[in-house]
């Protein structure tokens, strides 16, 4: 009898250790399985690669170590011109929505586009910290400052009790969504005078401002409050009294509406169904989009938004 229990303890026991190695495994395989690698390529907006950069280090740190997800800022433009191409870029940052002819070429290369829309951004002019005469311009200033036709060329032309100097005017170069934005919708197409000084790097219109007394700049809010140290916003009336660009303020339908843009990225969908990595990331950006925003310079959107593109991101994985 104490034969028979011993033998049927070291059955139940081998039959124990042999379901929990099966366990084990099959715990082993769940996590193989979510498990990912390889790369993820993103190029394109400088105004959004602060939000993306900080996506992509949150995802490699907290999610999926053994993917790398590179993010480049070579403009909106010249993004596009690397993502719409055969074994181009996975994802485009925009600080603008895709244009005609670039949704052409991604018809003729057979390359599937989904919008993603990310955050609200706000066109935000800064001056030098010494600047200690303007306290508010009007859209129509601004114009009469970046436009050729502008007789605007110092200072004391938009006050007289402001200093005879030249203003020096600055912002990003054509491939940035940002100085199309401003040439499109501000400006209205309208020549900018040829005495602007028109950047690819951001960092360096924040020095140029900083180092000049007399500069004004435009970019994405996002760099302003990166560098709040170092510069001022121009607050802007708007016909109500002056707005300053703050997470408060820059909305669709709030007070700085009229200078207020959504911001984008855009998918490679072949990408994404072929490669886990880029759909894995793609819906992690969905989900996390909103609560880095803020810590970025960028205004959340509704989250209804962001879960419509979520569902589509969902379904295609079913695919």
């Amino acid at each position: 009898m104490i034969r028979k229990t011993i033998l049927v303890s070291a059955a139940v026991f081998a039959l124990s250790a042999c379901s929990q190695e099966k366990e084990e495994s099959g715990t082993a395989s769940a996590n193989e399985t979510s498990s990912l690698e390889g790369s993820v390529l993103v190029d394109g907006s400088g105004t959004v690669y602060p939000l993306m950069a900080k996506l992509a280090e949150t995802y490699m740190i907290e999610e999926q170590e053994d993917v790398s997800v590179e993010v480049s800022r070579a403009g909106t433009s010249a993004g596009f011109k690397k993502f719409l191409v055969k074994d181009g870029t996975d994802f485009n940052d925009a600080s603008r929505t895709i244009k005609e002819e670039e949704t052409q070429t991604a018809k003729d290369e057979g390359i599937e586009v989904k919008e993603l829309k990310l955050a609200l951004d706000g066109l935000t002019f800064v001056v030098n910290k010494e600047n200690d005469w303007v306290d508010e311009l009007t859209p129509e200033q601004l114009i009469q400052i970046f436009t050729a036709d502008g007789e605007v060329t110092q200072w004391s032309d938009l006050d007289p009790a402001w200093p005879k100097e030249e203003i020096k005017a600055m912002g990003p170069n054509e491939n940035h969504g940002t100085y199309e934005f401003f040439y499109e919708k501000v400006l209205e197409e309208q020549d900018l005078k040829t005495s602007v000084n028109l950047q690819q790097d951001y960092s360096t219109l924040v020095s140029l401002v900083a180092d000049d007394q007399y500069g004004i700049a435009f970019f994405g809010f996002g760099y302003y409050a990166g560098n709040q140290e170092k510069l001022q916003a121009v607050p802007v009336d708007f016909g109500e009294g002056p707005v300053e660009p703050s997470l408060e303020t820059i909305a669709e339908d709030g007070d700085y509406a009229a200078f207020t843009r959504p911001v984008f990225t855009y998918l490679n969908v072949g990408h994404a169904k072929e490669k886990p990595q880029v759909l894995d990331y793609a819906k992690y950006i969905l989900k996390n989009a909103n609560k880095m925003a803020g810590e970025t310079g960028f205004a959340p959107i509704p989250e209804t938004e962001s879960q419509e593109n979520l569902n589509y991101l969902e379904e295609l994985g079913n695919e």
